[in-house]
């Protein structure tokens, strides 16, 4: 495999196509050059035989014009123009003959003298004996030796054909220069080959070496390397080339560090989002989520699901609120054990993009558990003031009536009437007063005068306080505080208030017989603990959640008969957080109830929490 890819390089490319065009101009050019000599080879070997030829015919003409052939001379006449012959004309590996009219041999070269006397039936000779000057004639003899057939008519002084010259000579000579030539130029092809592969090993080495190093610089960039640059060795086009790229490379640095910190912008900015983002594709399936949509949601991971799974709305459902402007639905989620309960808002916006339309969604969860919770307590604010003054002002409108009836006339029920409605009207101005102080609380305009305290002299104050109510009921009061503490710094009046309003309710849900114990202590951090504990009816479970929730009661009819208006552990509750404390409350069915409330302690200098 490594081999193939070797072969596909460019360098072995242009080696290959170097080598290759060198190749075939120098063949074209053998073949032209070699066809060319061999063809003057041939042309100068047969001028030169037709020229020797001629020259014989002359000579011979005169030889037999002559009739020194004729009679009984002929036999000194064919050896003495032999002879001639030899001298004159000697060709190694030629065969010449000179023949009379009839085709008869007169005279020859040495190495053939056995043909004198006998005939020529050779066809080039009937021609040449018809008066054709010039016949030529190439054969392959047995030993497959290429020879060139020459033969001249040899002609009297007044043209009459008096004879022929034959002549056959092989042309080993010109093939062996043909063939010496053809050395040549393999010995040159081969040669110049060998030149060529070297120049264009060094020829592609300077075109491919900027191109591996621009190979390696792509790999890096590939792989987020953008520290290196490539080496510009030339002005020409690689050059450029070079250059070019180590510009791209520096803006596409520059572009995703610009990229790399909007996204983190982006990451922070979802990460530390009050609200659940949540991003899809245009198949509705979640590529990108925060983790406060996952908190919102409750799972682990909703990346790859449906987004209709993961918000558990129909695909109409979707679709609607994604082509819908501002509209938003609403979502409620529970935890597995059904203890927690909160509320969503999901509101969907499509993402467009310029060339292909709608490409995706964004959907954004917004909690508004609290912001219902505000409008439930606001809702049920409004109708528990509005009952709660709707029932006094009810009362006295009645007992007002009736007085102006007539039953003033009566004193001693127009005195029963008067005190109802006085007691009304009291249960009013209390109920007014409270709502007044949450108010104040609410507002923040409630100021704090913190002082010094003696803990252990307030718990007994308020004890006597309720001294007599509790001796009404035969209710036993005990007070312990832990010898550690001593004084706190607080705000007496509403701490007082916040102990007189736990005592009451102590008291009012106590039944005759019980207990009610008062202690104080310290916790590890330092904080003032105060604690109220009875042994009343308790308060079942499912009320406890809602215990501090403003005109919230357990027993309304009972609590109302008991003179409450519902407000006073909310008052508590905001006068122990206007402390920077906290207040809680146990209490099981028919046991008891403990109310405790922490007042965290501000630390002197050097001084540790105990």
């Amino acid at each position: 495999m490594k081999g193939r890819r070797w072969f596909s390089t460019i360098q072995v490319k242009l080696i290959a196509i170097y080598m290759l065009l060198i190749l075939i101009s120098i063949q074209l050019i053998a073949v032209y050059f070699v066809s060319t000599v061999k063809s003057s080879l041939t042309d100068t070997f047969t001028n030169s035989l037709n020229d020797q030829a001629r020259a014989l015919a002359v000579l011979a003409a005169d030889k037999l014009s002559e009739g020194s052939l004729a009679g009984g001379e002929a036999e000194e006449g064919a050896i003495s123009l032999s002879d001639y012959v030899n001298s004159l004309f000697s060709r190694t590996g030629a065969e010449l003959q000179v023949l009379d009219s009839s085709g008869r041999v007169l005279a020859t070269s040495d190495a053939y003298s056995a043909y004198i006397g006998k005939k020529n039936t050779s066809l080039m000779v009937s021609q040449a004996l018809q008066g054709i000057p010039d016949n030529e004639q190439d054969i392959l003899d047995e030993d497959n030796v290429r020879k060139k057939i020459i033969t001249q008519p040899i002609q009297s002084p007044d043209n009459r054909v008096i004879g022929a010259v034959y002549i056959v000579a092989g042309m080993t000579e010109v093939n062996a220069t043909v063939d010496r030539v053809n050395q040549i130029f393999v010995s040159g092809t081969l040669i110049a080959l060998g030149l060529t592969g070297v120049l264009g090993i060094v020829l592609a080495h300077t075109i491919t070496s900027p191109i591996k190093g621009l190979t390696r610089q792509a790999e890096a960039v590939a792989e987020g390397r953008f520290d290196q640059q490539v080496p510009v060795l030339a002005d020409d086009e690689i050059g450029r080339l070079s250059e070019a790229f180590n510009e791209m490379t520096q803006r596409l640095r520059e572009a995703l560090s610009v990229n790399e910190e909007e996204n983190e912008k982006l990451q922070s900015v979802l990460s530390n989002m009050s609200d659940g983002v949540i991003a899809a594709d245009e198949r509705g399936t979640v590529m990108v989520s925060n983790r406060r949509a996952l908190e919102l949601l409750g799972v682990d991971q909703c990346e790859g699901s449906p987004l209709t799974d993961v918000l558990e709305l129909p695909q109409e459902r979707l679709e609607a609120l994604r082509a819908s402007r501002g509209l938003a639905a609403v979502l409620v989620k529970e935890s597995p054990d059904g203890e927690e309960r909160w509320v969503l808002r999901v509101t969907l916006s499509p993402i467009h993009r310029r060339d292909r339309g709608i490409t995706g969604t964004i959907a954004l969860l917004q909690d508004i558990t609290e912001q219902e919770k505000l409008d439930q307590s606001r809702r049920e604010f409004v109708a528990n003031v509005s009952h709660e003054l709707r029932t006094p002002l009810t009362t006295i409108r009645s007992y007002a009536e009736a007085l102006g009836d007539g039953a003033l006339a009566e004193p001693q029920l127009a005195d029963r009437f008067v005190g109802v409605i006085r007691n009304e009207t009291e249960r009013m101005i209390r109920l007014v007063t409270d709502l007044l102080h949450l108010s104040r609380l609410d507002s923040q305009q409630s100021t704090l005068r913190r002082r010094d305290t003696d803990i252990a002299e307030m718990l007994d104050e308020v004890a006597d306080r309720f001294s007599v109510q509790m001796r009404k009921k035969g209710i036993r009061a005990v007070v312990q505080v832990d010898r550690r503490v001593g004084k706190a710094v607080l705000d007496r009046d509403q701490i007082d208030q916040v102990l007189d309003n736990l005592m009451s309710n102590a008291i009012k849900y106590t039944l005759e017989g019980g207990r009610i114990e008062l202690s104080a202590g310290l916790q590890e951090s330092g904080a003032l603990a105060v604690s109220v504990k009875d042994s009343g009816i308790g308060i079942p479970k499912r009320d406890l959640a809602r215990i501090f929730d403003r005109f919230y009661r357990v027993d309304k009819a009972r609590s109302r008969e008991m003179g409450g208006t519902g407000l006073g552990l909310s008052i508590a509750r905001e006068m122990i957080k206007a402390h920077g404390g906290t207040i809680t409350l146990e209490s099981e069915l028919d046991v008891g109830t403990t109310v405790t409330f922490i007042l965290p302690q501000p630390q002197q200098k050097g001084e540790q929490p105990t």
